[in-house]
């Protein structure tokens, strides 16, 4: 058992950034479903190619002028009794973020179903896992091509599973400039065998195929900033792992706690804001 473990441990030391290669050529063409100015704010429903073949929805919000833009890329939480585990959960911040003259793409994945966790097929959560992380690289190409944006000041924010594929994102793709992660866990297995009825041996080679994606070994490999948020009272995610999750992170970063559940509350939301408004305006005021 020891010598299974070292294994799969150096396998995934071996994950790399050639694992989660994807289509990036030719397909940042967006499709407009509709589009409002909201507080001054631009925002446009939108889909783009995914790099499945199929399309992902988006809203793209945008400041008035031409830039330079600062940019974020904004990944939902999954609680599905609630109507924001979806694209929508942070389209408020994006537009406060807007008025300090950022660009923000909020994507839909593969849990914005809310009947998606129940439906899924356990067997396929490795590789759909690594397919998500593909399409974050993707939406990642869509923010970019927008006019104006200034590549030194590009943000990741996200919450949950949102949070978890952003640590793996994190350890393979070098364009994000910051990092603002909450209230997930360490490794997959930790939420993918929630209500699980595998047990025994069963159950532990679920937890080793999952190993190779633990969030926290890739969140290891990142060497910019990082802000973690986490809840005191989070039924989920327990103080333990996330002070693990603190300590695996390279500096710089810093670590915050609410008197908040897995939802978080409104400090956090502010406390996330000005911390963005920070690290976004940084290579701006270096000019």
């Amino acid at each position: 058992m020891r010598l299974f473990l070292l294994l799969v441990s150096l396998l995934a030391a071996q994950l790399t950034r050639k694992d989660f290669r994807y289509q990036s050529s030719g397909l940042t063409e967006i499709h407009q479903k509709s589009a409002e100015t909201r507080d001054g704010v631009s925002l446009r429903d939108i889909d783009f190619a995914s790099d499945s073949g199929g399309r992902t929805a988006a809203y793209l919000v945008t400041p008035p002028g031409a830039g330079p833009f600062s940019a974020a890329l904004f990944v939902h939480w999954y609680e599905p009794k609630s109507t924001d585990s979806n694209r929508s959960q942070f389209l408020s911040q994006a537009i406060d973020l807007a008025h300090s003259g950022s660009v923000s793409l909020l994507i839909e994945t593969m849990w914005s179903d809310p009947k998606w966790f129940d439906t899924r097929n356990p067997a396929e959560d490795f590789d759909r896992s690594v397919r998500q992380v593909k399409e974050l690289r993707r939406a990642l190409d869509v923010l970019l091509a927008q006019p104006g944006i200034d590549r030194r000041r590009v943000a990741y924010v996200g919450h949950d599973f949102g949070m978890m594929f952003g640590a793996v994102l994190a350890g393979i793709d070098p364009r994000p400039t910051c990092f603002a992660l909450q209230a997930g866990t360490a490794s997959f297995s930790d939420w993918y065998l929630l209500g699980s009825k595998l047990k025994g041996a069963a159950r532990q080679n679920a937890i080793d195929r999952l190993a190779p994606l633990d969030p926290i070994r890739f969140l290891a490999r990142n060497r910019r900033p990082v802000l973690l948020q986490f809840g005191k009272d989070d039924p989920y995610v327990t103080r333990k792992t996330a002070e693990a999750i603190f300590q695996a992170a390279r500096e710089p970063k810093k670590i915050l706690w609410y008197d908040a559940g897995h939802g978080l509350n409104a400090a956090a939301i502010r406390d996330r804001e000005a911390w963005l408004r920070s690290r976004l305006a940084f290579a701006a005021a270096s000019d």
